[in-house]
């Protein structure tokens, strides 16, 4: 197969790319042609993506749609592989190409207007479908702008409408959760055409595991953003009434506010920010951690670092938000809490802290689910059964 990728970056940046860069590279392995049309590059491991994409097509900021029909004609590609990608007017010149396309949906963009569906304010989650309401109610029409510059941007709310409307049009959706199947149901898409293929974490080391110590280790690893819950974290932690320690790895815009919640809170003895770790370095604590807290208030599409610490059979409690649910099972691989229990939260952090053969046990629980349901060279041959269906089905409609 010639599979075009489509992204709004070239290199590697955060879970997006990853997940667009090991795909493509291992499918490239397997013989099929692999290019990418692309947004600006994230200056690195760039080459790597070289290494992987036979054809590059670069957009221009603006007659993309121009951009599009040329990269058809050059590559002619049997299936399109869409990922994050906003800008309407290459959706729209992908739509009317008429070539087979698929979407990776990565997380809430297609269908809100803030991206992570839960209200700023109250922090609850949210569950209509895009609608009037996301201008008047959730006041979604003015956000943050994380580009640079005026700190506001305008959502245009007719431009979100015809978004979803596009992304209706093609001929599968894929999505990593149950949950975030439901939210494109709620937003009228076609059963039909909606598949979960859930990402493949990394693997973990098979001679690594915790030691379950009485240093009594809880780890949280991911964005200090509001909503990663971590302040809502320090408050279930400060409920503890049991000799813990707990290090916070990970940085974010809502880090000074939780390092300044946790002195008033009285947990700075006990609880350190350790701020960006890398990836070898998280293996020092996976040997001493009894217990990961994922902390997200908003609704996680997966929560991948709940998967890759289950590589190493570690015990998870989390907040039911969001796709979580898909892999942390109540009571066999951790503990799954209501939405924003502090004191419940607490007390089956305490419970696996004072129960160690519990905590090794629903570990290793995890581990076995994780082996046995998340296998990566069955995610790679289950996309490409899917795109040869797709064209399959493509084929059968024009004939």
């Amino acid at each position: 197969m010639r599979i075009l990728y489509v992204h709004e970056r070239y290199g590697a940046l955060a879970g997006a790319e990853a997940n667009a860069h090991i795909t493509a590279t291992e499918l490239g392995l397997r013989g099929h042609q692999m290019g990418i049309l692309h947004g600006p590059g994230t200056g690195k491991n760039e080459a790597a993506w070289q290494t992987t994409f036979s054809q590059r097509f670069p957009l221009a900021s603006q007659g993309n749609a121009a951009v599009v029909q040329a990269a058809i004609r050059e590559f002619q590609p049997d299936v399109v592989y869409v990922h994050k990608m906003a800008d309407l007017e290459v959706i729209s010149a992908l739509v009317e190409s008429g070539v087979p396309l698929v979407r990776m949906v990565h997380d809430h963009d297609i269908y809100c207007m803030r991206s992570y569906k839960y209200d700023y304010f109250s922090r609850k989650i949210c569950t209509r479908p895009v609608g009037l309401h996301c201008i008047f109610s959730c006041l979604a029409s003015v956000a943050r702008n994380s580009g640079g510059g005026f700190p506001l941007k305008w959502v245009s709310y007719g431009d979100k409408k015809r978004e979803v409307a596009l992304n209706r049009q093609f001929n599968r959706m894929v999505v990593v959760t149950n949950y975030m199947r439901d939210e494109l149901l709620n937003n009228g898409f076609n059963p039909e055409r909606i598949e979960i293929h859930a990402p493949v974490p990394r693997m973990g080391d098979p001679n690594l595991r915790s030691s379950f110590s009485e240093r009594n280790l809880i780890m949280y690893a991911g964005q200090i953003i509001r909503g990663k819950g971590v302040d809502v974290l320090l408050e279930a932690l400060a409920l503890l009434d049991v000799k813990f320690e707990c290090v916070i790895l990970g940085d974010g815009n809502h880090r000074a506010y939780c390092e300044e919640l946790s002195r008033k809170l009285g947990l700075a003895d006990r609880v350190t920010f350790k701020g960006f770790v890398p990836q070898e370095e998280l293996k020092t604590y996976y040997r001493e951690c009894s217990v990961v807290a994922i902390s997200s208030v908003w609704p996680e599409p997966i929560a991948t670092i709940g998967l890759e610490v289950m590589r190493y059979a570690l015990p998870v409690v989390a907040f039911d938000a969001g796709g979580i649910k898909d892999w942390l099972l109540d009571g066999q691989n951790g503990y799954l809490i209501p939405w924003m229990d502090r004191p419940r939260f607490a007390a089956q952090l305490r419970k696996l802290l004072m129960d160690k053969p519990l905590a090794r046990q629903l570990g290793l629980n995890g581990l076995r689910l994780v082996s046995e349901r998340y296998d990566f060279d069955g995610y790679i041959q289950d996309l490409e059964k899917m795109f040869q269906r797709v064209i399959a089905g493509q084929t059968a409609a024009r004939n």
